[in-house]
């Protein structure tokens, strides 16, 4: 018997702890999760991905109703509140909560509601708010996930000066906002807001917004949120914030070329550290670094081969998708059990307005590997599907080796695009490529029927 009182602990309950605890529990484990909110569910249910996407829906909804009740200015006079915007957040996080805690409890896994801190390389102390125990494990799975980077000037945080995890705390809806960094966050909320008519900066120190993105998307992208008055203010970066009382609160945004903005409120999305400060990782004998981050080999494992770190915590990718898988595949190693490697080809999805979504690497990738490749193209408004959903700027980009006509990656900017993204998934990772295109039929009407079009125009450029 096991001098442990369980098999695996999991510190964090977002998509890598509670993956890791119901694998180990399917394997027969005595398995704990130590959860410091009230509930389970980590940031990702809480304040990240399914609140903000819970929010983009109910902007589209008051933008699609907003579409079809008038003209003019009556319709542009037309605004949500903040109250009718979130309302529906909170019953979607209410009833997630539910389908989480009753998985944890089919599947006989323990949660301690606790901040944890380890005492030793096995023995993790949890502080409740009417008790602290110190429990033992065999194997440990850190998934705390990560923090917002504190405001640069931290005094400032409150009224006015938020961070992403404090969107949902609004009480009423801003006319002005600045988004200090446009990574996918900030990309996300600034085309959120721009559709609720909100006046929308961004501002980054970067050249191109989302460099990682196919450059071609990422200009259609910004096309249209210009189109919806979202100002760019790129290559800059902030010296510091004020706030300023003027009849109303307002925020002084200075930026070290002199220029100077006056908002509403300034959204910071500055990037995310690991939450691991209140770890106590000395006493395991691991240290994170300058991000908060866990270093973890293929397997997971950290330096204490015992110890594995999923999600968020270590870093790229930072997707809920494969946060996931990364505890399901680290929980199969810890009981030795043959799983298989991470999948490279995972697909990325952004929920800006428009959606955007990829998998496999971007055109200018390939170009500086010297990849011979061909694209084919398929625009929404030559499809029956994208004229009856309205979307008229849309496409789907498909990116085939010239020689073997393998297809290397897929890219697509426009409604459902995180949907259609997982055929090519599927056919790039069964090897497939132009020639499966060619010869499947696709319902009609339909979105997929992109696919087709695309590997069409392919097709035609390499018969030249």
């Amino acid at each position: 018997m096991s001098t442990y009182d369980y098999d695996l602990l999991c510190i964090g309950s977002g998509p890598a702890g509670q993956r890791a605890a119901v694998q180990a529990a399917k394997l027969g484990k005595r398995v704990a999760v130590v959860e410091r909110e009230q509930t389970v569910g980590g940031v990702c249910l809480h304040t990240g991905t399914i609140p903000s996407k819970t929010f983009r829906e109910a902007v589209l909804g008051f933008a699609s109703s907003n579409k079809h009740s008038g003209s003019g200015a009556a319709k542009k006079t037309k605004r949500p509140s903040a109250d009718e915007l979130f309302a529906r957040v909170g019953d979607i996080v209410a009833r997630e909560e539910q389908v989480q805690e009753a998985q944890l409890w089919r599947n006989d896994v323990e949660v301690l509601a606790g901040s944890a801190a380890f005492a030793d390389p096995h023995a993790i102390t949890v502080r409740g708010h009417d008790r602290t125990q110190t429990v033992t494990s065999d194997n440990v799975m850190v998934a705390v996930g990560t923090c917002p980077v504190p405001v640069m000037s931290g005094n400032l945080h409150g009224e006015g000066i938020i961070s992403s995890d404090e969107i949902f705390s609004l009480e009423n809806l801003p006319h002005s906002m600045a988004v200090i960094g446009c990574g996918v966050i900030g990309v996300e909320y600034a085309a959120m807001f721009a559709m609720l008519g909100v006046n929308v900066t961004v501002i980054d120190g970067r050249e191109r917004p989302l460099e990682f993105l196919d450059r071609e998307i990422m200009d259609e992208m910004v096309h249209q949120m210009r189109a919806r008055n979202v100002l760019f203010r790129l290559g800059e970066t902030v010296e510091r914030l004020e706030r300023h009382q003027n009849g109303r609160s307002r925020v002084v945004i200075h930026l070290e070329s002199g220029k100077r903005l006056v908002t509403d409120l300034a959204l910071v999305c500055a990037g995310r550290s690991g939450a691991t400060a209140e770890l106590n990782l000395q006493a395991a004998g691991l240290e994170a670094d300058e991000r908060g981050r866990l270093v973890v080999d293929e397997n997971f494992r950290t330096a204490q081969p015992h110890i594995y770190a999923a999600g968020d915590v270590i870093g790229f990718p930072s997707l809920a998708a494969t946060s996931s898988e990364q505890g399901r595949l680290a929980a199969c190693h810890a009981f030795g059990v043959p799983a298989g490697p991470m999948p490279t080809n995972f697909p990325v999805g952004i929920y800006s307005i428009p959606e955007i979504s990829m998998v496999g690497p971007a055109e200018h990738e390939l170009t500086a590997k010297r990849v011979p490749y061909e694209i084919g193209i398929a625009r929404f408004r030559e499809i029956a599907r994208g004229q009856i959903l309205g979307d008229d700027t849309g496409f789907l980009k498909l990116i085939f080796h010239r020689e073997d006509r393998r297809l290397l990656s897929v890219h697509a900017v426009g409604t459902g695009a995180t949907e259609l993204i997982h055929i090519g998934q599927c056919v790039m990772g069964l090897g497939g490529g132009l020639d499966y295109f060619l010869q499947t039929v696709f319902n009609y009407p339909t979105l997929a029927e992109c696919y087709k079009v695309a590997a069409l125009d392919a097709h035609n450029k390499l018969s030249l």
